[in-house]
């Protein structure tokens, strides 16, 4: 499966939206309605599902999917 797919499916299980109408200037808290605790289970998702370990202060810069999977995207290639 492609990983931004992938990535946006587990975003989907967080919010009503679905995957495919995600775009990636969508801000995880103002566009999709994430909590703190929503976005701190999906990190750890994240982190279980690629295989990859998040600096927290840098995922907490963190604000819109393309964000998010150019910084999956550094780690996944390391």
């Amino acid at each position: 499966m492609d990983k931004a797919v992938e990535f946006k499916n587990i975003v989907a299980q967080y919010t009503e939206i679905a995957a495919e109408d995600m775009t990636d200037e969508m801000r995880f808290r103002e566009d999709l309605g994430f909590s703190s605790l929503d976005f701190m289970s999906f990190l750890g998702e994240l982190e279980d599902t690629f295989d990859v370990e998040l600096e927290q202060e840098d995922a907490l810069e963190v604000r819109t999917l393309g964000e998010a999977l150019e910084m999956l995207d550094r780690l996944t290639e390391e």
